[in-house]
């Protein structure tokens, strides 16, 4: 067995403590799971936007750097934005 990292460790003696349990009924909470990925990325929706061909560029090589397709990129930033996930980096 590989050695576990001081997280993984803590977790095991978390679990082995009896302060973490098992999830009851895991496999109808996984399927509840399951739905909400599944509902959150159905794209069911068009919309057309007009952005500079600058901006189009700089954000087809941030998706080619991320190995995404450009409109996946941009449907995931709007969804975080959205969501209020997106943070702002300042240098």
């Amino acid at each position: 067995m590989k050695k576990l990292d001081p997280e993984e460790q803590a977790l095991l003696d978390d679990f082995d403590s009896g302060i973490l349990t098992r999830v009851p009924e895991l496999n109808s909470e996984l399927e509840r799971h399951k739905n909400y990925a599944a509902a959150t990325f159905q794209k069911d929706s068009r919309i057309n936007i007009r952005i500079s061909s600058k901006d189009l560029r700089l954000l087809q090589k941030r998706a080619l750097s991320e190995g995404l397709p450009y409109q996946t990129l941009i449907s995931s930033l709007l969804h975080k934005y959205v969501e209020g996930r997106l943070v702002e980096h300042r240098e």
